[in-house]
């Protein structure tokens, strides 16, 4: 799983006690993110290797049976819970925003929800969820949402939406990736045939994605942002953050 990058990068920074004013995840960003908040380093990389060959976890059984690739009963709520307790007090009680994603399928657009009281409703609103062909599933905030890497759009920190001007990406392909068009989009097409504006969504997410990480090379270049990324591809979603100051920071997981 790409995602398990970010775990080294945000348990350092919390180690080296770094604090943001905001973070953004997106799907695998979402579930591992949010330990950020609840400050938790070790975390992530605990329970997925402990976890990780257990079916209840994530398994093709689980993605046929239920819809959900990730079984939503036991990640989002046994193990949270009771195996591998998330300290949701520290999470109520740390002033970093975090904002989880997912995708409007009525629109094609991103949703973004400020998750203040963090829990259930950042995993079951935003944890990973299969592309196809199970229908989109209902947001705990009420929008209909599709799987939540469906509009890797840029992180509002990155566009100047929220006020973050600076930022530093860690992103889990090598920067020189180029996403291509989706060889499932015939399928995707049948599937989502009732949602026109997601297919449509769909259809552009290579170019979106590639527009996003040339937007973050050039923040770079202009000394607005730094950027981490893999030196090689992978063989087997992106962060951004920034220290207080006179100007506001945050991160970003995204895919």
């Amino acid at each position: 799983m790409r995602g398990l990058f970010t775990a080294g990068v945000i348990d350092g920074m919390m180690e080296a006690g770094i604090v943001f004013d905001g973070a953004i995840g997106v799907s695998a960003g979402a579930v591992f993110g949010c330990n950020y908040k609840s400050n938790q380093p070790g975390r992530v990389l605990r329970y997925n290797l402990r976890f990780c060959k257990d079916p209840r976890y994530s398994s093709f059984r689980s993605l046929v049976t239920t819809g959900d690739l990730f079984g939503a009963d036991f990640c989002y709520r046994e193990f949270p819970d009771r195996l591998d307790p998330f300290d949701k007090q520290a999470y109520r009680e740390n002033p970093m925003d975090f904002f989880v994603v997912g995708t409007d399928v009525d629109t094609g657009q991103p949703v973004y929800h400020n998750c203040l009281e963090g829990a259930r409703r950042i995993w079951t609103g935003s944890g990973p969820r299969p592309p196809c062909p199970w229908p989109p599933g209902s947001s705990p905030w009420g929008a209909m949402t599709c799987w939540t890497g469906a509009s890797p759009t840029p992180s509002p920190g990155l566009s100047g939406g929220t006020g973050y001007d600076r930022n530093v990406v860690v992103l889990t392909q090598p920067m020189g990736y180029v996403k291509t068009k989706n060889k499932a989009m015939p399928l995707l097409r049948r599937v989502y045939k009732d949602y026109p504006q997601l297919l449509d969504t769909l259809a552009r997410r290579q170019d979106v994605y590639n527009e996003t990480t040339a937007a973050i090379r050039e923040k770079e270049r202009r000394g607005r942002s730094l950027s981490s990324a893999r030196r090689h591809p992978w063989t087997s979603t992106g962060w951004s953050m920034t220290g207080r100051g006179s100007r506001r920071s945050m991160t970003w997981a995204g895919r």
